[in-house]
């Protein structure tokens, strides 16, 4: 059946007190948004946790239809949040810029890597500069003398760069309408590490921090826990899982070292265990630390606010107060 709204209107027609169950996936919500729309209740089910799907060896629609449909007769179908038609909007704006980013590092290698290739004096031309990518940069690279074939190749490669700062400047403008919006934003925007654009994506990728039952369920949403092995008497934590919401990984991830710069108290977190472990596990460990603190500001609608160290203190200060 074609996922249009009139061949669903004719196969509900004398449908009552319909219930659906739609397997999550990429275009799931198009068609979760259009049954709802037609009174139908719709539940989302987990791809990877309906294991009888996700580990069978024949795969067709018609047996995994069957098994999903059994699975909601039971009521035993592994819920995924869904999320508003709101809340999505402002995810794709948020991911668009993320993409916009990422290709103009990969954009900024490309450039890195042909300059490589030429010869002494054309990298020393370049070498006194800190960016190459401000305005005095971009002029400096445009009147490099290079072979014709590499100075076309390059001349694109400016031309991607110019465009892609301007469609970031523009997402980023819709990043600052955002966070002027969402009140969740600006109290993780509280938090070490956290600018706008991140404390945006947290505040829309957490949605209800409701939904949450502590600080240990935003940590294994977000994928930062350790995977354990257990056997007997032994236990043994390897990596973290790496599973759940990879934008929230990320930003927390990604938050971390502008955190320990600017807060003695998280420093003083990471250096322990540093000095205990190695900086990849302490790194991990304080990313749980400042999803730890925005749960606790979100939850107890709290800002952020450190004590101030005193001078000569030799004991440790408390992470977040009232």
């Amino acid at each position: 059946m074609i996922n249009s709204r009139s061949e669903l209107e004719g196969f509900l027609e004398d449908g009552k007190d319909c219930r659906a169950v739609i397997e999550a996936g990429r275009s799931s919500y198009t068609l979760v948004d259009m049954l709802a729309e037609l009174g139908v209740d719709v539940r989302l089910a987990h791809p990877k946790e309906v294991k009888s799907i996700a580990k069978a060896k024949v795969k067709t629609d018609k047996r995994d239809s069957r098994i999903l449909a059994h699975l909601l007769r039971t009521d035993l179908v592994p819920d995924v949040y869904q999320r508003s038609k709101e809340n999505r909007e402002v995810q794709k704006i948020l991911r668009q810029r993320a993409f916009y980013v990422g290709a103009m590092t990969r954009v900024k290698n490309r450039i890195w890597a042909l300059l490589a290739q030429q010869e002494e004096t054309v990298q020393k031309g370049v070498g006194g500069l800190k960016d190459l990518y401000t305005r005095k940069g971009l002029e400096r690279l445009r009147t490099l003398e290079l072979p014709a074939s590499d100075r076309r190749l390059l001349d694109s490669l400016l031309e991607l760069i110019v465009g892609l700062k301007e469609l970031i400047k523009s997402s980023d403008r819709l990043v600052d309408i955002l966070y002027q919006q969402i009140e969740e934003a600006r109290r993780i925007s509280t938090v070490p590490g956290f600018g706008k654009f991140f404390s945006v994506l947290v505040a829309t990728e957490i949605d209800d921090i409701g939904r949450f039952e502590s600080a240990d369920k935003l940590h294994s949403y977000a994928g930062v826990i350790p995977s354990t092995f257990s056997s007997g008497d032994r236990c043994y934590h390897g990596k973290i899982v790496k599973t759940g919401n990879r934008w929230l990984r990320w930003a927390a991830v990604e938050a971390v070292w502008p955190a320990v710069r600017t807060d003695w108290d998280l420093r003083v977190f990471y250096n322990k265990r540093a000095s205990r472990k190695n900086n990849n596990m302490a790194k991990v460990a304080t990313a749980r630390k400042l999803l730890t603190i925005i749960y606790k500001l979100l939850r107890e609608r709290w800002d952020y606010r450190p004590y101030p160290r005193a001078n000569n203190t030799s004991h440790r200060l408390p992470s977040y107060r009232v």
